[in-house]
C-alpha cells in the first residue's frame, strides 16, 4: 500500500506523510513475485492507511486472494495495522483466509503514548486482536512486542497475559534497536537469560508458539507458528 505511512511512531524509520493512491495492480504483482521467487511461506505487511475508507482491509484481502490464485500452496501470514478497530475491516481480511493474522502491540501500555503515534493506543491494538480471535475461521492470532524501551519485566508479563486473554496464541519478543540517532534511544539491553524467562512465562500461560530473543522480529521463523497451530488443532480434534 505504498511506502508512506499515515502514522508517525517514534521507533519506526518508515516515512510518514500523505500516501499516494493505492495501486490496483499491486495484489497481482505481489502474487506473481511470490510465485517467481519460489517462496513457500509469505509474510505480507503494510504501512498504516488511515486515509482509506476501509483502512486498506480490502487491499489486504485482494492480495491474499491473488496469492491463493497464483500459488495455492503458499502459506500466508498478514501483519496488519489496527484498522482503527473496525470489526468489518478486520473480518474482511480474515474472510480471505490467511493462515495467520498478526498485529503488533509493540510495547507495554504505559509506554504506548510515548512510543507510538497518537492514533495508536494499546487498548485499540488489544481490541483488534480480540476481534480477530473471534472470527469463526479458527485462524491463529499473533502479536509482537519490543523490549528495551524502559518497560519493566512485570509489565512485559502483564502485556503477555492481556494478549493471551484476548485470544492471541503466538507472540514474538525482541530487543528494540534504534534505527538512527534521531529515534528513541535504547534504555536497556535485555539479557538472553531474561528472554528465556519471557518464553517460559508465555508458555506457562498457554501460548502455542513463542519466539523470544535479542534478534527476534515479528516474522521470525513465522512458518513454525502455522505448523504448530495445525499440530495443536489436530490434537484437539483427536481429543474431541
Amino acid at each position: 500500500m505504498g511506502a508512506i505511512c499515515t502514522r508517525h511512531c517514534k521507533f519506526c524509520d518508515v516515512t510518514s506523510g500523505k500516501p499516494l493512491p493505492l495501486d490496483p495492480e499491486e495484489p497481482e504483482h505481489v502474487a506473481q513475485s511470490i510465485a517467481e521467487l519460489g517462496i513457500h511461506y509469505a509474510v505480507i505487511t503494510s504501512v498504516d492507511r488511515d486515509d482509506l475508507p476501509d483502512f486498506g482491509a480490502g487491499h489486504f484481502a485482494e492480495v491474499i486472494r491473488q496469492v491463493r490464485r497464483h500459488c495455492p500452496d503458499v502459506g500466508i501470514e498478514v501483519l496488519t495495522p489496527d484498522f482503527q478497530v473496525d470489526r468489518e475491516a478486520i473480518f474482511h481480511v480474515l474472510d480471505a483466509q490467511p493462515d495467520v493474522f498478526a498485529h503488533n502491540l509493540e510495547t507495554v501500555e504505559r509506554l504506548t503514548s510515548q512510543i507510538r503515534d497518537r492514533r495508536a493506543s494499546f487498548q485499540d491494538s488489544l481490541a483488534a486482536l480480540r476481534i480477530a480471535s473471534e472470527h469463526p475461521g479458527d485462524i491463529p492470532v499473533k502479536t509482537g512486542i519490543m523490549v528495551g524501551l524502559g518497560e519493566t519485566d512485570e509489565e512485559i508479563q502483564k502485556t503477555m497475559k492481556l494478549a493471551r486473554e484476548a485470544g492471541v496464541v503466538s507472540i514474538t519478543i525482541g530487543q528494540y534497536l534504534a534505527p538512527s540517532g534521531h529515534h528513541l534511544p535504547v534504555v536497556r539491553y535485555v539479557t538472553p537469560e531474561q528472554f528465556e524467562q519471557y518464553e517460559e512465562y508465555a508458555k506457562s500461560i498457554g501460548y502455542e508458539y513463542v519466539a523470544s530473543g535479542p534478534l527476534v522480529r515479528s516474522s521470525y521463523r513465522a512458518e513454525e507458528l502455522a505448523r504448530q497451530h495445525t499440530l495443536s488443532s489436530n490434537k484437539r480434534d483427536r481429543e474431541l
